[in-house]
């Protein structure tokens, strides 16, 4: 029986905010958050490879700030308007390789990623219109048309929810507290989170099972006071999950 290990495992210095995807290179970028130094940094890391391409890379703007898409290797990245609105403004991209500059325009805001390209809009008009931009350039190319620029898929998974009653008997590999289990089948492998209680406080783990056989485990948040969200998300073959709320690691699948 083989034994799985990650390919990447990375700390971050701060809270796990957010992560993206491109589904063109396999290129992820996760927002960190610190709330004590009010300072939020971005990380840019390869699925194919496992290469940390940069870490710890800050805008001007510390705080108000973070991850709207990636594309071909662009990160998009946004301004808030206010500390306690999480209304959006501005549009920042930078190279998801060298974390470069490539163009900026703070008259936009993001709404979503077409096929063709992001749709903004002019943030200072009242009556929104949608437009689509070159994400290479950011020049505006013409009005947003439903029709032609669809919403751009993606390849992420999450798992499902279900009750331990509802799995198979046996194939849970530990008792579950608060009657929640997330699971994903793929390939081979079971993929399971769920909660246990020990010594008066709640632990959340992670599992993967190639059958009945555990070939994975992890113990993802110990101590915790409540059941936490899915910890984890298959993107093609590569398993990424969140442990302790500020590292990251990833497997294949």
């Amino acid at each position: 029986m083989t034994m799985l290990q990650p390919y990447i495992s990375q700390n971050l210095n701060g809270i796990i905010w957010r992560l993206e995807i491109d589904e063109l290179t396999d290129t992820m970028v996760v927002e960190v958050r610190n709330e004590q130094d009010k300072q939020t940094t971005f990380t840019s890391i390869s699925l194919k490879s496992g290469n940390v391409n940069f870490t710890d890379f800050k805008t001007p703007e510390r705080w108000l700030t973070g991850i709207e898409a990636i594309y071909n290797n662009v990160i998009l990245l946004h301004h808030y308007k206010h500390e306690s609105g999480p209304e959006h403004r501005a549009v920042i991209a930078i190279d998801a390789i060298t974390a470069n500059d490539i163009w900026s325009n703070y008259s936009i805001a993001f709404d979503h990623m077409s096929i063709n390209g992001p749709i903004v809009y002019n943030a200072s008009i009242q009556t929104k219109k949608n437009l689509l931009a070159d994400i290479s350039t950011g020049e505006i190319k013409r009005p947003y048309d439903e029709h032609t620029d669809k919403p751009l898929d993606n390849s992420i998974v999450i798992p499902y929810v279900t009750t331990p009653d509802q799995m198979i008997p046996g194939s849970l590999p530990a008792e579950a507290y608060g009657n929640i289990v997330h699971y994903l089948n793929h390939n081979k492998y079971r993929i399971v989170s769920l909660h246990t209680f020990k010594n008066g406080a709640l632990q959340q783990h992670l599992f993967i099972m190639d059958g009945f056989d555990i070939v994975y485990q992890d113990l993802l948040n110990t101590g915790i006071q409540k059941l936490q969200p899915e910890a984890f998300v298959l993107h093609k073959n590569a398993l990424v999950y969140i442990k302790n709320k500020t590292e990251i690691k990833v497997l294949n699948l």
